[in-house]
C-alpha cells in the first residue's frame, strides 16, 4: 500500500481516496431520501383531517436545544478532524466523544417531543401530517442513532489501532456523515419547524 505524506491521513493511499469518492456517492443517495421525504411532507402538510396542525403541536424551546446540540456537535467533530491531522490521537478522541454526547442528548430531546406529539393526539395514523412528520423526524433520528454507534466503533478502532491511514480514512468518513445530518437538521428546523409555527 503506498502512501503519499503530502496529503492529509485520510487520502494518503489510493484506496482512501476511492473510499471517501464512494461515501459520497452514499451521500447523493442520501440527499434524494430526504428530498422525497420533505417533497411528501410539502404535500401533506396541509392534510391534517381532524388532527392538529404544526402550529397547535410545535414548541420552540426543544427545538432550539435540538437544534444547538446538533450545530455545536458539527463543530466538535470538525475539532475532532482538525486534531486528527495533527496526530493528536487523545484529542481527537476527546472531541469524537463529545460529539457523540451532544448527538445522544439530542435524541433524549426528541424522544421527549415525540412522546409529547403522541400526548397532545399526534401520532402516525392520525392524519397525512402526522404520518409524514413522524416519519421524516424518525427517519433523521434513525441515522443519528445508526451515527452514534458507528462513532464508537470509530473511537474504539482509534484506541486500539491509533492513527493509521486506515483510522483515519474511517474517521473522516464518519465525519462527513455526521455533517451532513447536521445540513439535513438545518432543512428540518427551517422548513419544517419554522415554517410550521406561523
Amino acid at each position: 500500500m503506498k502512501v503519499d505524506n503530502s496529503l492529509p491521513l485520510e487520502y494518503s493511499t489510493h484506496q482512501n481516496k476511492m473510499n471517501i469518492f464512494g461515501f459520497w456517492v452514499f451521500i447523493g443517495a442520501e440527499v434524494m431520501l430526504f428530498a422525497t421525504l420533505f417533497a411528501t411532507y410539502f404535500t401533506l402538510e396541509n392534510r391534517i383531517g381532524n388532527g392538529p396542525s404544526g402550529a397547535e403541536i410545535f414548541e420552540i424551546t426543544p427545538v432550539l436545544i435540538e437544534t444547538f446540540l446538533l450545530l455545536t456537535s458539527s463543530f466538535t467533530i470538525g475539532l475532532g478532524v482538525h486534531a486528527m491531522r495533527l496526530g493528536r490521537k487523545n484529542a481527537m478522541i476527546t472531541f469524537f466523544a463529545i460529539t457523540l454526547l451532544l448527538g445522544l442528548s439530542f435524541l433524549g430531546v426528541e424522544i421527549y417531543e415525540f412522546i409529547h406529539y403522541a400526548n397532545v393526539g399526534a401520532g402516525l395514523q392520525v392524519s397525512a401530517f402526522t404520518a409524514i412528520l413522524l416519519t421524516t423526524l424518525g427517519t433523521h433520528g434513525a441515522h443519528v442513532t445508526v451515527g452514534l454507534f458507528w462513532g464508537l466503533f470509530i473511537i474504539m478502532q482509534v484506541k486500539k489501532r491509533g492513527l493509521t491511514p486506515a483510522t483515519a480514512n474511517k474517521s473522516f468518513i464518519f465525519s462527513l456523515y455526521w455533517h451532513f445530518l447536521d445540513v439535513v437538521w438545518i432543512f428540518i428546523f427551517s422548513f419544517i419547524y419554522l415554517k410550521g409555527m406561523m
